[in-house]
This record gives C-alpha cells, sequence and structure tokens, in this order.
C-alpha cells in the first residue's frame, strides 16, 4: 500500500508530445484529401488508424494520472489537456469519416482553406505543447504560440462565414447543401477544439509565473 503511494516518474509531456504530434498528422492527411481528392478512401483511412492510436495515447496517459502520486503540473490541467487533444484528432476523424460516407470527389476550394489553418494551428500547438516540459523557460514562446492559434480560430470563422455564404448562393442540389455544410462547420469545431489546447497550455503558464 504505501508503494503506491510514493512519487512515480511518469512522462506526462512525452505524452502530451506525442498526441499533438498525431494532431498534426491528421491534419496533414486532410490536407492531402483537399489538393487530391482521389485519395479521400485511403487518407481516410489512415487518418482513423492514426485517430485509433491517439486514443491509445490519451487512454494510458489518464490510467498513469490515476496511478501518479506527484505530478509535473495540476492533476486537472493533465486531464483536460490530453482530453482536449484527443478532441482534436477526433474532430479530424469524423470530417474524413463523413467526406468519405459522402464519396465527395468534388472538392470546394473553402475545404484547402480549413486544412491550411488547422495545419497552422496544430504546428503552432506543437510548440505550445512541447515548450510545457521547459515551462520555466519557454514561457513567452508558449504565449506567443498560443497567439497564434488563436488567430488561427479568428481565420476559421471568417473562412466559415465566407464558405456558407457562398454555398447557400451556389447550390442547387439540396443534399450537397448539408452535407458541405456539416463538413465545413466540423472542420470549424475542430478549430475551436486546438483553441481550447491552447488555453488550457496558456492557463498552466498563467499558475507557474
Amino acid at each position: 500500500m504505501f508503494k503506491r503511494l510514493l512519487p512515480r516518474e511518469t512522462g506526462f509531456f512525452d505524452f502530451f508530445e506525442q498526441h499533438i504530434k498525431l494532431s498534426i498528422a491528421v491534419c496533414r492527411e486532410l490536407d492531402a484529401i483537399a489538393l487530391n481528392p482521389g485519395e479521400l478512401n485511403n487518407r481516410s483511412n489512415r487518418i482513423k488508424e492514426i485517430e485509433h492510436e491517439a486514443d491509445n495515447i490519451t487512454h494510458t496517459c489518464i490510467d498513469a494520472l490515476h496511478r501518479t502520486f506527484i505530478t509535473p503540473i495540476d492533476r486537472g490541467d493533465i486531464y483536460q489537456l490530453i482530453r482536449r487533444l484527443d478532441d482534436i484528432v477526433d474532430s479530424i476523424d469524423a470530417t474524413a469519416s463523413r467526406m468519405s460516407l459522402y464519396d465527395m470527389n468534388a472538392m470546394r476550394p473553402e475545404l484547402k482553406l480549413f486544412t491550411e489553418v488547422l495545419v497552422k494551428a496544430t504546428v503552432e500547438l506543437d510548440q505550445a505543447v512541447c515548450g510545457l516540459r521547459h515551462l520555466n523557460r519557454q514561457g513567452p514562446q508558449i504565449q506567443k504560440a498560443c497567439i497564434a492559434v488563436s488567430d488561427a480560430e479568428n481565420e476559421a470563422d471568417r473562412i466559415l462565414r465566407a464558405a456558407l455564404a457562398r454555398l447557400f448562393h451556389d447550390s442547387v442540389d439540396p443534399v450537397l447543401l448539408i452535407q458541405w455544410k456539416e463538413i465545413f462547420e466540423r472542420l470549424e469545431k475542430a478549430v475551436d477544439r486546438c483553441e481550447d489546447v491552447a488555453n488550457i497550455v496558456e492557463g498552466v503558464v498563467i499558475e507557474a509565473s
């Protein structure tokens, strides 16, 4: 019983860093779909594989959290951070799965705008999340990256508004309209999840300052 209460060295930063790399990977897969719609099914399957990898990291991290007495940052922050990171991958997986289900072989130009923003946001998050390992030295760089993620979220909002306006103006097929509206809204939600992660990271920085 006493051994269970002893401090343990658990790689929570490793979990975060591994997970954000997977977030970048799924966003790049989606970006590749926007460039080459003919790869939709293969890329969608790869995204699903990455999503399973991300789930495993999330579950391992949460299990370690239950078994660890002393943690490098607040326990609640660890839990929220790994869950919100997982939400990014889940959102991309859900988007790609829907696109595959709808057999979307003609892409609208706004899709590429969204995927570029997602890649940008996750790359910035990588800088922020990896900075947590050296929080005392990396505070300003982390905050700069988090601000960039917030800017990306604002850009995604603008893209969504313009995309929906153009969609309703151009579409004559109501089924396609509904499908693309769902896809665009899911993409914007994925960027929102990136901002959620950035907000948690910023909170950790503030608590440590």
